[in-house]
């Protein structure tokens, strides 16, 4: 469900949402967290948690402790403290599912470092902070041209700046390290503010950047994805994709995550399968493994010599063999096994639909041609044949 700001306009056009994320249902964010502890009250003599999660732009999310004891509330604009100035932001949990986020996420009470809630951001507050919003983008093309200009290998993805406009955080992704203190004098005589770097992997420029992937959805990362888990190369090989570098990559150059949704499911398959690097020993010859297939259960082999001629049998008949194998025991022919799976496999098919001729919409009698159409072509014949009578 997403809120007015995002929904279609007048003629028809997808508005976007104007605030960035950061509107007052909150439900269009893929880091929204459903409070369902939200409509139980507290024991007797139990205080409220008195922490609140605060997230920033592009997701990026703090915990802080509410020492002035505000009545907060999702959705609530707030001013934090900051390691220079203050910084705003939007409160995204409050309650005692904030202290259940702070031990998965690892965050301590008791710590040193704690930060603290200044206050309920004012409309000045808000102003400063919508303003310093609107030069980000602007500044962006601005600072990857300077970037350009000295020929540093890197990117600047996206900036984001504090609350206050004290302080510009400049995301940027790179191959190799990059020396950038000349950037950092530049991009401070020119912006005239406090700089900071901070890199960021390709899939995390990805998630911030969003874009459409090659199933034709939204980018994963961009819209419910929230960590990211490793993928190889393996996990195409067990699901007997071909390694195309060009389709297993996604937006990120990275391999896609999307290799391991269906991955434990290929690997519990695989279990009933016979390892492929198996030979099977008959009196006819060594057979090798050269294909399978998950999901209908069958193994093709061809035997050593006979590259050309492969023979489909089942997992159970090839377990079979390897037991008779094992116990030194030879059978006559994959042959035979293979006949009996083809005799098996055949099916007949049934017109369910119940339309048997694809020219059923076809007109059956033949078509009536116009009278006006024959007599055309009649006087055009008749015309030649009367001229060579005037002639003789």
């Amino acid at each position: 469900m997403a809120c007015n700001s995002c929904s279609t306009g007048k003629d028809g056009q997808p508005k976007g949402c104007k605030n960035n994320g950061t509107c007052g249902t909150d439900s269009c964010n893929k880091l929204t967290v459903f409070d369902w502890l939200a409509n139980m009250s507290l024991p007797n003599g139990e205080e409220p948690f008195d922490w609140v999660e605060v997230r920033f732009k592009n997701g990026r999310k703090h915990y802080y402790k509410n020492t002035e004891k505000f009545t907060l509330s999702i959705g609530d604009i707030v001013a934090t403290q900051a390691q220079f100035g203050h910084d705003v932001g939007m409160v995204t949990l409050t309650g005692e599912l904030v202290r259940i986020q702070m031990k998965r996420k690892k965050v301590f009470e008791s710590n040193d470092e704690t930060l603290k809630i200044y206050r309920k951001a004012t409309q000045k507050d808000i102003d400063i902070w919508s303003e310093y919003r609107d030069k980000e983008e602007p500044m962006k093309v601005k600072a990857r041209q300077y970037a350009i200009d000295i020929n540093l290998q890197m990117k600047i993805s996206d900036i984001e700046f504090q609350g206050d406009g004290s302080k510009a955080t400049f995301y940027y992704t790179a191959e190799d390290r990059v020396d950038f203190r000349e950037l950092i004098k530049m991009y401070a005589r020119e912006f005239k503010t406090r700089i900071e770097m901070k890199q960021v992997g390709f899939r995390q420029e990805a998630s911030r950047l969003g874009g459409i992937g090659s199933c034709g959805r939204e980018l994963c990362c961009s819209t419910w994805l929230t960590d990211f888990r490793s993928v190889s190369t393996s996990a195409a090989r067990y699901q007997q994709l071909s390694l195309n570098p060009q389709k297993l990559a996604g937006q990120c150059g990275k391999l896609k995550c999307c290799l391991n949704y269906e991955l434990d499911t290929y690997l519990d398959a695989l279990k009933d399968f016979p390892k492929t690097d198996t030979k099977l020993y008959t009196e006819k010859g060594v057979a090798v493994c050269q294909k399978t297939d998950i999901f209908k259960g069958l193994l093709w082999y061809a035997y050593e010599g006979g590259w050309s001629n492969w023979h489909v049998i089942t997992t159970s008949q090839a377990k079979e063999i390897i037991e008779l194998n094992k116990k030194k025991e030879k059978v006559a022919s994959l042959e035979e096994y293979a006949s009996d799976v083809a005799a098996n496999t055949k099916s007949e098919f049934e017109n369910v639909v119940g339309q048997d001729s694809l020219t059923r919409f076809d007109s059956k009698g033949p078509r009536k041609k116009s009278k006006r159409n024959n007599r055309n072509k009649n006087k055009k014949k008749r015309k030649p044949q009367n001229n060579k009578n005037n002639a003789k």
